[in-house]
């Protein structure tokens, strides 16, 4: 391997990295609208994409150590039922994919998003009402609970679109939780967006 080759190899990893950190995060948020759950794999991806882009940059003892503590800080929050345990894990691994003197910029564009997207989930419940039954043995609370799986008898003529804002309209209405996944990929997207990540 030639030497140029070497030292071209940090520059090129990183935002490989990071769009592929940027893309399953999409995919988490999408998952995180549907079934209001995020598969461990994903923030699992997303931790390994940033440990290679951490140690092509040379920072991954400081971006290991920031994941971990962002971790330990979001999964108190999440004893007291603050967040999901899933957003406890998606940002533990967003804080390793970026560099250190953007973390904080990611938290605020995050922060924004989340509390545009609470208020939009509260004006919303005042205007959205819930389904009509589907004509299913299955009841209506579990059919929000089957994720991407969300067809039952009464609604497979429906695409998935269909189906997802079905189950949106009835968490909306009931006052379910929201997909705060959205919020962080948001944040990570505003950042590297902006010129702010490799």
């Amino acid at each position: 391997m030639s030497l140029s080759l070497l030292q071209s190899w940090p520059s090129a990893i990183t935002p490989a990295m990071t769009l592929a950190s940027a893309a399953v995060l999409l995919l988490a948020a999408w998952h995180d609208v549907l079934s209001r759950t995020v598969p461990n794999w994903m923030s699992m991806a997303i931790a390994g994409f940033g440990l290679v882009a951490a140690y092509a940059d040379g920072r991954l003892m400081i971006s290991a150590m920031l994941g971990l503590i962002v971790f330990v800080c979001a999964a108190l929050c999440w004893r007291r039922g603050w967040m999901g345990g899933a957003d406890v894990k998606l940002m533990g691994a967003i804080v390793i994919v970026l560099p250190p003197g953007m973390i904080s910029m990611f938290a605020i564009a995050m922060s924004l998003a989340g509390a545009a997207h609470a208020v939009t989930y509260m004006l919303a419940r005042r205007v959205v009402t819930p389904p009509p039954p589907v004509d299913s043995p299955v009841p209506l609370p579990l059919i929000s609970t089957m994720g991407p799986r969300l067809a039952s008898p009464g609604s497979r003529g429906l695409s998935l679109v269909s189906r997802a804002w079905r189950a949106e309209r009835w968490r909306i209405s009931r006052g379910g939780s929201l997909p705060y996944a959205c919020a962080i990929a948001f944040g990570f997207l505003f950042v590297i967006c902006n010129g702010a990540a490799p």
